[in-house]
């Protein structure tokens, strides 16, 4: 890796918050040269679960919006950070080391950190209006004027986000059915532990289910839609919210010569793979997971946060040490809060730790195949969670864990 000083200039491509985070790093390790963030949205770069969580649920003032930000004019200023907003790249030149944009200009680097992130799945269904997805601070402020009028609403997409606009919904008054074709669609996100109370969570509070069965049409319009299953079955709705995952933003690198599978793929440093002094970070980089022993693609808010810190200080001070991730990820489903740290061995077991229909909250602890706990799932257990992300991180047995949390198995 060249080596270019601390008057070099870095690119940064995506202004949400891998990118924002690389950005302040960097000044925080020393950087003393150019900085240049780039974002294809017209805001002030936010923070992203919000728009799924509470500010789904708020009541869109400046002060609530201005609770999502991740960084001030202000800060931009003090931190002599060169903000582009409302232009998106559209090219990469490795060999020039150049980024053209959206309008029509380009910008030189020294080195480049692309936090492009990744966009919702397109829904295949596209009646003229109704159908509503969510990634921005724009989608979520329409979703949440669709969800005020207190119609009948049809999610389809069983995850954590279409599973937190399901109880944002049903908060404001709507009639839900949420569709997945997975017959236990909780199942890949907590395990199958804890997957049918969170279910029951949702049947309590008026939302109705339809797992294993899919959508083969959306028509109709707004305020009139039809919803058919594959069934033979169909919905009626006002408004169909889609949540069927998401394609990495790569589109852009096309022809620049980068590995692309999935996700910018990186070296273990988190180096793009085919090009000199170029980073990808957050969800749309595709790295060599230490502890899965594949790469993967992490949609996670930590993730994100650690691997800007991580090229931050990469990029002024050097890497000695592959980037290893956190693995930590959390929703709200109503009231309960799940977290989830670490994996699952497909090899291993798990242990249950708490009653959630006695005592409200409970813990999975999961374990390789040789007993060392490698993960966990907590609900509405907070501190059972930070217990275990501790004793995680020094390779302790799964039982060790129990017992020091001085928990009995269920």
């Amino acid at each position: 890796m060249s080596e270019h000083g601390a008057d070099s200039h870095v690119v940064i491509i995506g202004a949400s918050l891998a990118g924002t985070r690389t950005a302040q790093g960097l000044r925080t390790y020393g950087h003393a040269g150019r900085i240049t963030l780039i974002g294809a949205e017209d805001e002030l770069p936010y923070d992203r679960p919000p728009l799924s969580k509470e500010l789904l649920r708020s009541d869109w003032s400046d002060e609530s919006v201005a609770g999502v930000r991740l960084i001030t004019e202000a800060e931009i200023a003090e931190l002599d950070i060169d903000l582009r907003l409302g232009v998106a790249a559209n090219g990469l030149d490795t060999e020039s080391r150049t980024v053209s944009l959206a309008d029509g200009t380009s910008i030189a680097y020294d080195r480049l950190v692309i936090a492009t992130g990744a966009g919702a799945r397109p829904s295949p269904w596209t009646p003229p209006s109704g159908v509503l997805q969510l990634r921005t601070l724009a989608d979520s402020r329409a979703i949440a004027a669709r969800l005020a009028r207190q119609e009948h609403v049809v999610v389809v997409g069983g995850g954590f986000i279409g599973t937190e606009i399901a109880a944002a919904a049903i908060g404001f008054g709507c009639p839900v059915t949420v569709v997945d074709p997975v017959p236990e669609p909780m199942t890949r996100l907590v395990g199958a532990e804890i997957a049918g109370a969170l279910v029951d969570l949702h049947h309590a509070n008026g939302a109705v289910t339809r797992f294993g069965v899919g959508v083969t049409d959306i028509r109709g319009e707004a305020g009139d839609l039809t919803v058919v299953l594959d069934d033979g079955s169909e919905l009626a709705a006002s408004a169909a919210i889609v949540g069927i995952g998401s394609v990495a933003n790569t589109g852009w690198l096309d022809g620049s010569g980068l590995t692309l599978a999935n996700g910018v793929l990186t070296d273990p440093y988190l180096r793009a793979i085919g090009a000199e002094d170029v980073y990808a970070i957050g969800d749309v980089a595709r790295w060599p997971h230490p502890g899965h022993g594949i790469d993967i693609r992490a949609e996670h808010w930590t993730n994100a946060s650690d691997q800007a810190r991580y090229v931050a200080a990469a990029i002024t001070q050097g890497a000695s040490a592959a980037f290893d991730s956190a693995d930590y990820v959390w929703s709200d489903q109503y009231a309960w809060k799940v977290h989830s740290v670490g994996r699952r061995d497909p090899a291993g077991s798990s242990i249950v730790v708490g009653d959630l229909a006695a005592d409200g909250r409970v813990a999975v602890i999961h374990a390789d195949a040789d007993g060392i706990a490698c993960g966990a799932v907590t609900v509405n257990w907070v501190r059972a969670l930070n217990q275990v992300r501790r004793l995680l991180a020094v390779g302790r047995p799964a039982d060790a864990i129990v017992e020091e949390l001085g928990l009995r198995a269920a």
